[in-house]
C-alpha cells in the first residue's frame, strides 16, 4: 500500500470517512476492542466501508506508525454511479461495452485488466465492494495509469448490476469453463457487459444462472485454464474484432 494511499490510525480514519474520503478499505486488527473501536465499526457500517480482520503483523507491514489497529487504504480515483455511466454511454450514442469483475482479488490483475480494458474502449469497469481488490499502488502501476482515464464502479453487489445492465437492454456474457459454447460463436457486436471471475473459483454459480450467455476460450494444451487477466484481453479483443 502506497504512503500516500493510507491513513493509520482510529480517529483519523473515522475522520477521513465522516469527511467523504474515498476509502478502500480498512484492515482491523483482530479481537480489537475499546469503545473507540466500536465508533469506527459503526461509522464504517453507515458508510458501507469494506474492511477485514488481520493479524496485527499484517498491520506493522502497512506502516511502522502507532495504528492503534487500524490502518486504511484510500483510492487514488473516484469512483463512478453505474447507473449514470450507463444512461450517459447510451445517450452518447455508443454500443455499450462494459466489463464486470466477480471478486478479482490480486491488484496486479485488476491493474493488467484495466489496462486491457482501456485500450479495448471498455466504457466501464464494475466490481462489487466486499472481496475485490483495492485501487492501490500496484494497481495503478500495473495499469500503466490507465485506472485514472477509465470509468470504474463499486456496487453492493454483482448481481444487482447485471440486472440493472439487463434492463438497460445490455447483454451479459459470462467467461466460464461451464459451458459448451465458444467465444467466437456468440454475438459480442451488440449492447455487452462480460463477466470475469475470481482467480480461484471463477465467475459465482449464483450470477451464472442469471447471465444471458456462457462462453469459454478454446484450450488445447494441458493446463486447463488462463490468468484471469490474459483470459480477459482474449475476450476482450474479439469483443474488438466483431465490432471493427
Amino acid at each position: 500500500m502506497e504512503k500516500e494511499h493510507q491513513i493509520f490510525g482510529i480517529r483519523a480514519i473515522i475522520e477521513a470517512i465522516q469527511a467523504g474520503a474515498t476509502v478502500d478499505k480498512v484492515y482491523i486488527q483482530k479481537e480489537a476492542s475499546g469503545e473507540l473501536m466500536k465508533d469506527l465499526m459503526k461509522v464504517m457500517k453507515r458508510g458501507n466501508i469494506n474492511f477485514s480482520y488481520v493479524p496485527v503483523e499484517k498491520l506493522n507491514r502497512l506502516t511502522p506508525n502507532n495504528h492503534q489497529g487500524a490502518v486504511a487504504s484510500i483510492s487514488p480515483i473516484s469512483f463512478f454511479d453505474l447507473e449514470t455511466l450507463i444512461e450517459t454511454v447510451i445517450e452518447n450514442g455508443k454500443k455499450p461495452l462494459f466489463l464486470i469483475l466477480d471478486q478479482i482479488s490480486d491488484a496486479r490483475n485488476f491493474g493488467a485488466i484495466i489496462r486491457t480494458a482501456e485500450c479495448t474502449g471498455v466504457n466501464g469497469i464494475i466490481v462489487q465492494k466486499a472481496g475485490s481488490a483495492p485501487v492501490n499502488g500496484d494497481t495503478v502501476k500495473t495499469s500503466a495509469g490507465a485506472v485514472f482515464n477509465i470509468p470504474i464502479c463499486k456496487v453492493e453487489h454483482i448481481k444487482d448490476a447485471i440486472f440493472l445492465l439487463q434492463a438497460s437492454g445490455i447483454k451479459t456474457v459470462a467467461a466460464t469453463e461451464k459451458t459448451d459454447q465458444n467465444i467466437y460463436d456468440i454475438s459480442l457486436n451488440e449492447p455487452v457487459a462480460i463477466i470475469m471471475g475470481s482467480e480461484d473459483r471463477g465467475v459465482n454459480p449464483s450470477v451464472l444462472k442469471i447471465i444471458d450467455e456462457k462462453a469459454k476460450l478454446p484450450m488445447f494444451g494441458s493446463i486447463g485454464s488462463l490468468n484471469v487477466s490474459v483470459a480477459c484481453g482474449a475476450f476482450l479483443y474479439e469483443a474488438v474484432r466483431q465490432r471493427g
